[in-house]
C-alpha cells in the first residue's frame, strides 16, 4: 500500500503541510518495505488554478492508495475519490508521526472536504442557502 503525506520538506521528520494541492512536498511511503520517495510539488503549487485536481492526478500517477493531509477543498476531494484514493484529514506534526498514527488506526477516512478550497474554485453560492462549516456541501459538485 502506498501512503502519501503532504509535507513542508523532503524528509520524514519534516512537518506535515496542512494544504493538499499547494503542499510543498508529497512524501510517499510504501508500507511493504518502509521505503519512501519525496516528490517536489513546486510546479503544481505555483500553478494558477486547479492545484488540487492536478495534485490528485500526480498521486494517481504515483499509484497512491491513501492521502494523509490537513485539509482538502471540494474539487480536490472529489477528484481523489474518483481516482480511488482514500483521504484522511487532520494530519499534523511531523510526517513520520502522522504515518505512525495512521498505521496505528488513529486516523479515519474523510467523508467530505474540510475546506472551501481556493476562492477561484468556489461554486456560486446562489445554488445553496447554507454551508455547514467545516463540512462542505458536496451536493453542489454533483450537479
Amino acid at each position: 500500500m502506498r501512503i502519501a503525506i503532504t509535507a513542508r520538506g523532503s524528509h520524514p521528520s519534516s512537518e506535515v503541510d496542512e494544504c493538499f494541492g499547494r503542499a510543498y512536498w508529497f512524501l510517499i511511503f510504501e508500507t511493504k518495505n518502509g521505503d519512501y520517495i519525496a516528490v517536489d510539488n513546486s510546479e503544481i503549487r505555483n500553478s494558477q488554478e486547479n492545484a488540487g485536481v492536478k495534485a490528485a492526478d500526480l498521486l494517481e500517477d504515483k499509484k497512491v492508495d491513501v492521502l494523509l493531509t490537513g485539509e482538502t477543498g471540494p474539487k480536490a476531494f472529489r477528484s481523489l475519490l474518483e481516482k480511488g484514493i482514500k483521504v484522511c484529514h487532520g494530519a499534523s506534526g511531523a510526517v513520520e508521526d502522522a504515518l505512525n498514527a495512521w498505521l496505528r488506526g488513529e486516523m479515519t477516512e474523510a467523508e467530505h472536504a474540510n475546506s472551501p478550497g481556493s476562492p477561484y474554485c468556489l461554486v456560486v453560492q446562489s445554488k445553496t442557502t447554507q454551508v455547514d462549516a467545516p463540512k462542505v456541501l458536496l451536493d453542489l459538485l454533483k450537479t
